[in-house]
């Protein structure tokens, strides 16, 4: 099931001074897929981790949870983790962070254990993302 992006976000136009870098750090990331987290998770941890969105003090934060799919007492199967998964990332694609999740993903050095998850604080900034933490608020 592929992630439906909604992207209306302007880019700032970076300044004549700008670095070749800044430039380039500037550009979009495609968007993160479900496939992609899936095969990321396994290759990591070899299983499928459950991801939530909280909101704490009003800031939005990405959790990797200790609950995977491969539990026999997991609460949800393939299809309805996949589309957990797809609402989650959609968030993520659309507050343009998918790049950050894509880089922590890959490179943090903890586990999720039993009753401790990951997190990562989402750096997201303006009208769509004080609009989605006003929704996790209700």
């Amino acid at each position: 099931m592929p992630v439906k992006l909604c992207n209306d976000w302007c880019l700032p136009v970076p300044a004549a001074s700008a670095s070749v870098l800044e430039i380039a750090n500037a550009v979009p990331q495609p968007p993160i897929s479900v496939d992609e987290v899936i095969g990321c998770l396994r290759q990591r941890w070899r299983a499928t981790y459950d991801l939530q969105l909280v909101v704490r003090r009003r800031r939005l934060y990405l959790q990797v949870m200790w609950a995977y799919l491969e539990q026999q007492s997991f609460h949800m199967d393939l299809e309805a983790y996949r589309q957990h998964l797809g609402e989650v990332l959609d968030v993520v694609n659309r507050l343009g962070l998918a790049g950050e999740v894509r880089d922590w993903l890959a490179s943090t050095r903890d586990k999720p254990r039993l009753g401790k998850a990951l997190s990562l604080p989402l750096q997201a900034s303006g009208p769509e993302a004080e609009t989605l933490i006003k929704e996790f608020l209700v």
